[in-house]
């Protein structure tokens, strides 16, 4: 008979994931973006500057982006169910798609006033567009700072994280055609810039939008080599084979695995079936840091007589 072997690991947060740590920084960046947008806005209006008003719109997505991650955290936070076995821990990969196309979206509007821009040039005030740029760099600098850790655990925060940052490369380039209009009034730096935001936006969107392709695709972990798995369980004395076993993530910072051992009927009749289990989890956790596996011990002849159902 198969016998089954089930580790939860470490348990999560107390917030519920690790996105869940970083939930008031969260809320302290939604502040910084809501108050840039405002300033970006107004500064848009009296300058005349596209380039403001598109980064305003970056800003505003970047609100809107976080604000989509820390409601994705907190419906994370949510006990699983037995409808639900993993609660709603990939909510949080959703909203990283929603940011990404959100940023895409962002781009393909900033593109198209930029080149009716440049066909009809509008006179815009340089040093007023320096100048709340200027401000918004600074705010943004915070906001980098606030989520400075958070980009190296969590999809969902590397997506906040990216959305400040670019805002913050956006505002350079303002700051740069600002410059570029009140010492030369070249007046076609303004949808430059404004195109240099928008094409700054594409390959992180991209990026985040490909990751989080893989969790939803249930992709292998990208830092874990299966074969290597393979090789560490097969080394454990009594073990024959290891098959159908399958890695993924249920979200930024969860990787879960499950696999069929077949053990020497020898080892299974002479050893406790638990501490042989606690063993091969153990090398699972320690060497590939999955907490989370579940393993079916299987005496010799077992994966033949289950051919038909493994594939």
């Amino acid at each position: 008979m198969a016998i089954m072997g089930h580790d939860h690991g470490a348990p999560p947060p107390a917030t519920g994931t690790l996105s869940g740590t970083y939930r008031a920084r969260l809320l302290w960046t939604i502040g910084i973006s809501v108050s840039i947008t405002v300033l970006q806005v107004v500064g848009s209006l009296l300058s005349g500057s596209l380039a403001l008003l598109a980064d305003a719109a970056h800003s505003l997505t970047d609100a809107v982006g976080v604000s989509l991650a820390l409601g994705a955290i907190t419906l994370a936070q949510r006990a699983p169910t037995p409808r639900r076995t993993f609660g709603f821990y990939r909510v949080e990969i959703f909203s990283a798609v929603l940011n990404a196309l959100l940023l895409l979206g962002i781009f393909v509007w900033v593109v198209h006033s930029a080149i009716g821009r440049l066909r009809e040039p509008v006179e815009v005030e340089g040093g007023l567009m320096f100048a709340v740029a200027a401000v918004g760099l600074a705010a943004n600098g915070v906001g980098l700072w606030l989520l400075r850790d958070a980009k190296d655990h969590s999809l969902n925060l590397r997506g906040a994280y990216l959305e400040v940052l670019g805002d913050a490369l956006g505002s350079i380039a303002v700051i740069i055609g600002g410059l570029v209009i009140l010492f030369t009034g070249w007046q076609a730096a303004d949808p430059i810039a404004s195109l240099v935001i928008g094409v700054m936006i594409v390959p992180r969107a991209w990026g985040l939008l490909r990751d989080a392709a893989h969790v939803l695709l249930e992709a292998t972990p990208q830092d874990t080599d299966l074969a290597e798995v393979r090789d560490h369980l097969l080394r454990e004395p009594g073990v024959l084979a290891v098959h159908d076993l399958h890695a993924w993530t249920v979200t930024s910072g969860m990787p879960v695995l499950t696999a069929h051992v077949v053990v020497d009927p020898r080892t299974l009749r002479g050893e406790d079936h638990g501490r042989l289990l606690t063993r091969l989890q153990a090398c699972v956790g320690d060497h590939f840091d999955i907490a989370h596996s579940t393993l079916q011990l299987e005496p010799e002849g077992h994966e033949e007589d289950g051919s038909a159902l493994h594939g």
